[in-house]
């Protein structure tokens, strides 16, 4: 039997303990790793804060940290670091990495990285998959992490092939641990176009709008729209700095499509246009209706 052989067998079969590699221990590694380790599987680990490998291995939350030898006893690989470090991984580490292991990783934008671990997979023989999870937190690192993080969230997958319902499945399995409630198939290029959207210009105009010097002042004004708005300007500077610059084209166009929009309150409100405010605020509104029904 061939190690891929034997891999998808173990997983088919339900086997209690697959051998789970984990890179990167931040928000979501971490909590990949935690998820995990409570359903009963080996979890080897890296980090590149030796210290927090450490940590985790000794919590118990990784059996031990993942090297190149316990790298090829992995039946899935969780990739969850920068974009650029994902890509540095798979370029290095890629031939220690057996036949019939899958690799997924968990990454803000997907073009580059996905590139890379196609590639990849295709000279080593084993199977990639672009994968990124719908949750999270405006806090960050292994301390926030929790094994329920991503329980009835949405995991956007980009495999290898589109209409391949035995490979679909294989991976709904490999990721029944961590709870999601739905998967979400698609390309990289259109992950990387609606993640600028959904995602990266909620963070960007988060951090824009709480820049107002009027902020000092709002202890007793605020309630749930201003918490609901501000949320997510506290994020990762570090992080959203590489995510912005790696989807720059599809978030520039985001960022001109509000600007222009905001634009447009600006001219009514300046110009005392009642009606033409009010047109605005109905079509946001209606527009929004409109896509909570689908």
């Amino acid at each position: 039997m061939t190690a891929g052989v034997r891999n998808l067998t173990k997983i088919r079969e339900g086997d209690m303990n697959m051998v789970i590699g984990i890179i990167g221990l931040g928000l979501i590694g971490g909590s990949f790793a935690k998820a995990y380790k409570t359903a009963g599987h080996t979890v080897y680990a890296h980090d590149i804060d030796a210290g927090i490998t450490d940590f985790a291995v000794l919590s118990g939350v990784a059996d031990a940290a993942l090297d190149e030898a316990a790298t090829g006893l992995c039946d899935l690989i969780l990739i969850a670091v920068y974009p650029r470090e994902a890509v540095d991984y798979l370029n290095g580490a890629a031939s220690a990495i057996k036949p019939g292991t899958f690799v997924i990783d968990c990454c803000g934008t997907k073009r580059g990285v996905c590139e890379a671990g196609f590639r990849a997979a295709s000279r080593y023989g084993f199977t990639f998959v672009g994968g990124h999870p719908m949750a999270g937190s405006e806090q960050s690192g292994f301390k926030h992490s929790r094994a329920d993080m991503f329980k009835g969230a949405s995991m956007i997958i980009i495999p290898p092939v589109y209409d391949d319902i035995k490979l679909l499945d294989k991976i709904k399995r490999l990721l029944t641990p961590a709870e999601f409630g739905r998967m979400t198939i698609t390309t990289a290029e259109k992950h990387d176009a609606m993640i600028a959207f959904t995602s990266q210009m909620a963070h960007l105009a988060a951090s824009a709008y709480i820049k107002s010097p009027t902020l000092q002042a709002q202890n007793g004004f605020t309630a749930g729209s201003f918490k609901d708005m501000t949320r997510v300007a506290k994020c990762n500077e570090c992080m959203w700095t590489e995510l912005f610059l790696e989807n720059k084209d599809n978030l520039l166009f985001e960022l001109d499509t509000y600007i222009n929009a905001l634009r447009q309150y600006r001219e009514a409100l300046d110009a005392g246009d009642a009606d033409g405010l009010r047109k605005l605020l109905r079509d946001g509104s209606r527009i929004k209706e409109e896509a909570d029904k689908k």
